[in-house]
C-alpha cells in the first residue's frame, strides 16, 4: 500500500510539472531588421529609449510624436489700478478679457457698506485703467490711462444721448446690461425717439432707483 501511494504521489507531481511546462507563454516579437537591444530598451523604457514603442507608437508617459513642448509663456496680462474704498487698493494683474468684477475681487472686494452699483461690473477692463470704488475721481481725472478719457457712463465722461447711442454705449451705463440696453433701443424705436430723459421710466426694467442712477448720465 505504501508503495502504491508513493507511486501515485510521484505520478501527480510529474503531471503537475508537465502541466506547468505546457502553460501558454507570451514572447516579444521583434520586427525584422530592428536591433533586439534597441527594441528591448524601447519596450522597457531603459537607457537609449526614445519614449516610443516599436512601430513609432508613443510609450505610456512619453511625449507624443511631433507634439511641441509647453512654451511656458502666458498671454500678456492686464494691469489696472483699483482705488477708493476697497480692502487692498493698488495695482492688480488680470488675465486678458477680465472685467471690472474681476478687478474688484482681486483688490479684496469693496469695503463694508460700499455701494458698487454705479460700477458696470460686466465691463471689460483695459491695461492702465484706474477704477475708483465708492468715491468720485477728481475733476479731469482719466479713469482709463490708455484712452485718456473716461468711458461712457463713468464719472468725467460726456452724457450718453439716448436717441443716438448704440447698444454698446448703453451697456456701459451703470446697472444697464445688454438685455436692458436692447429694451431701451426697442422703446426708442417704438416711440420714434425719446422726448425727455424721464421717458426712461416707461422702459421695462427701469424702476425709480435705477432711473435716479441714470438720469444725470444721459441726455436726449
Amino acid at each position: 500500500m505504501r508503495a502504491l501511494a508513493a507511486v501515485a504521489v510521484f505520478v501527480v507531481v510529474i503531471a503537475a510539472f508537465l502541466a506547468w511546462r505546457a502553460r501558454p507563454r507570451v514572447d516579444p516579437v521583434v520586427p525584422p531588421g530592428l536591433d533586439p537591444a534597441a527594441a528591448d530598451a524601447a519596450l522597457t523604457g531603459g537607457p537609449g529609449s526614445t519614449g516610443k514603442r516599436a512601430g513609432g507608437v508613443p510609450a505610456a508617459g512619453g511625449p507624443a510624436a511631433g507634439a511641441p513642448a509647453a512654451p511656458g509663456v502666458t498671454p500678456s496680462a492686464v494691469v489696472v489700478a483699483v482705488g477708493g474704498k476697497v480692502r487692498k487698493p493698488g495695482l492688480v494683474e488680470l488675465p486678458p478679457g477680465a472685467r471690472v468684477a474681476d478687478a474688484l475681487r482681486a483688490a479684496g472686494g469693496a469695503g463694508p457698506g460700499v455701494d458698487v452699483a454705479p460700477l458696470n461690473l460686466a465691463r471689460k477692463v483695459t491695461d492702465g485703467e484706474l477704477i475708483m470704488v465708492g468715491v468720485t475721481p477728481p475733476p479731469g481725472a482719466a479713469p482709463t490711462a490708455a484712452a485718456g478719457a473716461a468711458a461712457p457712463g463713468q464719472p468725467g465722461a460726456g452724457l450718453v444721448n439716448l436717441n443716438t447711442a448704440t447698444l454698446a454705449e448703453l451697456d456701459t451705463l451703470p446697472g444697464v446690461g445688454p438685455v436692458l440696453a436692447q429694451r431701451i433701443l426697442d422703446a426708442r424705436d417704438a416711440q420714434g425717439g425719446f422726448k425727455a430723459v424721464s421717458d426712461l421710466r416707461n422702459v421695462s426694467g427701469i424702476g425709480a432707483s435705477r432711473y435716479e442712477q441714470l438720469k444725470d448720465l444721459v441726455t436726449v
